[in-house]
């Protein structure tokens, strides 16, 4: 073998060595590649520590009591206990619900959203901060509920027909109490008033529990109002309810009627209750989530739960969801329109 081939084969055996030598290296640079475009939270072991469900209002309303009904059974399902945590209720939630959209996209906080967030809330206040559709990863719906409209219990009408008359031949715009000007409740003061031809005062309350303690004393006469935090006013013969707002029976409450078969042809206003994640959350998280969340409103004990409440279990995927945000945007954005109601 001549000096040049000797050379060749030693140089050969030197890039095999360096060749062994880097091979461990490259190893670790395809991994840190990979964690690198890996999605946030996509483990296969998620959740690994508790999961934050932030609720853009005060305790004890609607939003709460809908959220309470899943966490638990969810909390065990994914081992990790579900935290509820009641934030800034600033624009009737839109301040928490921003919040929430500039968070970590890891699948440890979540939003208890609601139409008054997602549909009426940015077309009610200006610059919220956040797209519903751009700035959110619906998981699913919880439940949908009507809100109930509901006189002190000595006001004269006993039905929708009555009141109408009354508010028809009042000389001054006759007052009615909502919780919150973002609030589906008073947009379905907005549209009644559209569809009965008639002139309403807005007496915007600080909350569902703040407008019920007033209508009990008998300060306002009229309001428009969820039926949980309704019920206890109810049953203890303090208020009365006229109608139901959403387009079909409540469970909890057969023998009401609708505000559509009651004079008002198509009224249907009603709120959704859902789970959504920031925007860029894995769909792996995303898809556990709706999992867990569709196996608790299978649960007879949270159905009976959210029945109770006035809720009907709605539970959808994620793309349901999504499209169900899709449409109460485009339909109360119209309203808000139409309304000539101007952002605030």
């Amino acid at each position: 073998m001549s000096a040049l081939d000797g050379r060749r084969c030693d140089n050969v055996k030197w890039e095999d060595r360096v060749a062994r030598l880097l091979a461990p290296l490259a190893t670790v640079a395809a991994i840190a590649a990979l964690a690198v475009f890996t999605p946030a939270g996509a483990a296969d072991d998620y959740p690994t520590r508790p999961i934050a469900l932030v609720i853009p209002l005060p305790p004890g309303g609607t939003n709460d009591i809908m959220a309470r009904a899943v966490s638990d059974k969810m909390s065990a399902a994914l081992g990790q206990r579900i935290v509820i945590e009641n934030r800034n209720a600033g624009g009737s939630g839109t301040v928490g619900t921003r919040e929430v959209a500039h968070a970590a996209p890891d699948g440890y906080t979540l939003l208890l959203g609601y139409t008054s967030t997602l549909a009426t809330g940015p077309h009610i206040y200006k610059n919220v901060g956040y797209d519903p559709r751009r700035d959110f990863a619906p998981i699913g719906l919880i439940a949908s509920a009507p809100a109930l409209l509901l006189v002190h219990k000595d006001y004269p009408a006993h039905s929708v027909g009555e009141l109408i008359t009354i508010m028809k031949n009042a000389k001054e715009p006759v007052q009615v109490a909502t919780p919150g000007a973002g609030t589906v409740n008073y947009l379905a003061s907005v549209l009644f008033a559209q569809q009965a031809g008639v002139k309403l005062e807005q007496i915007v309350e600080k909350g569902s529990n703040p407008l019920i303690t007033d209508m009990m004393g008998g300060f306002v006469k009229i309001g428009f109002n969820p039926i949980p935090v309704s019920r206890a006013a109810l049953d203890g013969g303090y208020i009365r309810a006229l109608a139901v707002t959403s387009a079909k029976h409540s469970t909890l409450m057969p023998q009401l009627p609708t505000l559509a078969e009651s004079g008002l042809p198509g009224f249907d206003a009603t709120l959704t209750y859902g789970l959504l994640a920031p925007a860029g959350t894995s769909p792996s998280i995303i898809a556990r989530l709706n999992k867990e969340l569709r196996a608790a409103l299978a649960d007879p004990d949270v159905r009976r739960r959210i029945v109770n409440e006035g809720g009907e279990p709605t539970p959808t995927t994620p793309d349901e969801h999504a499209a169900v945000i899709d449409r109460e945007e485009i339909k109360w954005a119209a309203v808000i329109r139409d309304a000539g109601i101007s952002p605030q």
